[in-house]
């Protein structure tokens, strides 16, 4: 009985560990992504498709742009479980994606600032 129990928490403890490597492969790289801004002044009426791909913070958003204003931004491919209702808040009231990462979640911030970016920036 006790060697069961031995090997069950072997095999908990690699479980635990994996999982661990699993959630922070990329976390220094992710809050490393460097934010250029956009510059809305010769962005033309409409919508406007932007990814971003980096491990598991992969998501793609339409950017709609109405006389020279982001209006609205929609998720076309979501990062899995992530709220992204304030971070493009932040960034509708700032016209620009240099506004402060959320709380607890830098990277996946910092994912759909990129993608709102390559949105706009890739216009020409």
């Amino acid at each position: 009985m006790k060697k069961k129990l031995q090997i069950a928490g072997g095999v908990l403890l690699v479980f635990l560990i994996g999982m661990f490597l699993v959630l922070t492969d990329g976390l220094t790289e992710g809050k490393n992504v460097t934010l250029n801004g956009i510059n809305l002044t010769n962005i033309p009426d409409g919508s406007y498709t932007g990814a971003y791909a980096f491990k598991r913070w992969t998501n793609t958003v339409v950017v709609h742009v109405t006389g020279n204003k982001i209006t609205t931004i929609d998720i076309d491919k979501e990062l899995a479980g992530a709220d992204s209702n304030e971070i493009f808040r932040r960034v509708i009231e700032a016209q620009d994606t240099k506004v402060d990462a959320v709380s607890g979640a830098t990277v996946t911030s910092k994912a759909y600032l990129k993608a709102i970016e390559n949105a706009l920036n890739d216009t020409d």
